[in-house]
């Protein structure tokens, strides 16, 4: 049964601090524990709460739990309490019978459904950029994944009924704005998206009903998009039969209609956007940024990647049966012309690449490592052999791949002999090279100098 959801923030303690290496600035962050429903969050902005999931919690399982799911409002007023037995979710426009249904209607009274979608802010990772661009300065924790249970829009919109020459489908929820002529936060989906049968009213996340600052007690899910379409504590849903022009859908949240969204800090005159699908995203999740590693010796890396429809390499190889990877049947639509197309253009691209790295007109032995190595062909112009060798795809570059690590020793000694001083020298060079992650086994001294002093001061 659904229940009312927690009061406000309580007044925190001493608060700890976690530093963020932002090159903006602010490094120094709050670690807050003050918002009901949630455990230890990096406080970026009180009102509207701003709160950051702590990067360590994405090394602890592929799903987020809900009391350290990253928190983010536009605007101040939100409800801290909602009754569930009075709460209706309005569906009104272009329909042909407008809806008001109670919690219990859309639990009890539409299919179930269950889906697992990553939730990223636009902003997630923001506050890297350089130059510093406006918003909160997140570090790498605006995002969450986890598993959504509730009903599919389009068993809603079909109870409605939709009428001929609708175009889209407006959100919004009960936060409203903190000054009246400001506009309320409202976002829209084109009819087909809403009716794609993903997009979806959650009711619950990760088994639990949603906490009161996800959503509660019905948020929008939609899948492969952004969070700024995600909207909380939804309780209207409109039909539009003309585009929608409010703020949030128009002027806010766009982006550079150029490859990569990329622009120049200044540039003018460039064509902008609705931000909209994610792009594809990874992270290492249990080794820090500038944590050292040893060298030789096998590193454990975890981490995890999501987002963006963007048609890969990899995806062809699959299609193509070299790769066993994934669920092939997400890129069954690829044919072998297609496949064969991509291959020939992988090719193309690494002649090219050879020729500018060849240091003598004759062709040169190629050896093929790291996970691109399976586009290599076995014959190419300009190479006499390919060589592909065995767990070549582990390797990240031929550099990974024959990187040494060393030690050097460059002082004075006294008080002893030569063959003490040279003996003591490499001592010292080979703890140098250990100390940077060498095999001590495997260590060999490759160049020796020594020059006898004189006179020293002091003597």
């Amino acid at each position: 049964m659904l229940v009312s959801g927690a009061t406000w923030a309580q007044s925190p303690a001493t608060p700890a601090t976690i530093d963020l290496p932002l090159p903006g600035g602010p490094d120094k962050r709050v670690v807050t524990k003050a918002f009901p429903q949630k455990g230890p969050m990096i406080l970026q902005r009180t009102r509207p709460p701003l709160l950051e999931t702590p990067f360590e919690v994405f090394d602890r399982g592929v799903f987020t739990p809900n009391d350290a799911f990253y928190v983010r409002w536009h605007w101040a007023v939100i409800p801290t309490e909602i009754d569930v037995d009075t709460f209706r979710l309005s569906v009104r426009g272009h329909v042909d019978k407008e809806l008001s249904l109670s919690l219990k209607e859309i639990v009890d009274g539409l299919p179930r459904v269950e889906l697992a979608a990553v939730n990223q802010c636009s902003g997630n990772s923001r506050g890297f950029t350089e130059p510093r661009v406006a918003g909160a300065q997140w570090a790498n924790g605006a995002m969450g994944n986890a598993k959504w249970m509730g009903v599919k829009l389009r068993d809603v919109l079909d109870r409605a009924g939709i009428k001929p020459g609708a175009v889209a489908v407006r959100f919004a929820g009960l936060d409203e704005p903190v000054v009246s002529d400001a506009p309320k936060f409202m976002k829209s989906l084109s009819l087909d998206h809403a009716r794609d049968g993903e997009v979806m009213i959650a009711y619950a996340m990760n088994g639990e009903q949603l906490p009161l600052l996800n959503g509660f007690p019905l948020r929008l899910v939609v899948p492969g998009w952004y969070s700024t379409y995600w909207v909380k504590m939804l309780d209207r849903i409109e039909v539009l039969s003309t585009p929608d022009e409010n703020f949030w859908t128009k002027s806010a949240y766009l982006i550079p209609d150029t490859p990569a969204a990329d622009m120049k800090p200044g540039q003018t005159g460039v064509v902008m956007v609705p931000i909209t699908k994610m792009v594809p995203r990874s992270f290492i999740t249990n080794i820090r940024a500038g944590e050292p590693l040893k060298a030789g010796v096998k590193n454990l890396v975890r981490g995890i990647a999501f987002g963006g429809a963007q048609l890969t390499t990899t995806d062809v190889a699959v299609a193509a049966g070299i790769l066993d990877l994934g669920d092939k049947a997400r890129v069954a639509h690829l044919d072998a012309a297609t496949c064969a197309t991509v291959f020939s253009e992988a090719a193309r691209l690494a002649e090219e690449a050879v020729d500018r790295m060849k240091t003598e007109a004759g062709d040169v032995p190629l050896i093929a490592v790291g996970g691109g190595a399976f586009l290599i062909p076995e014959k190419m112009a300009g190479v006499s052999q390919v060589i592909h060798v065995e767990h070549g795809d582990c390797a990240n570059a031929v550099g990974a791949a024959i990187a040494q690590v060393s030690g050097e020793c460059d002082q004075i000694f006294k008080d002893m002999s030569r063959v003490e001083a040279l003996a003591a020298a490499r001592e010292i060079a080979n703890d140098r090279a250990v100390a940077a992650g060498a095999d001590r086994t495997t260590l060999q001294t490759i160049e020796s100098e020594d020059m006898p002093i004189a006179y020293l001061p002091g003597n």
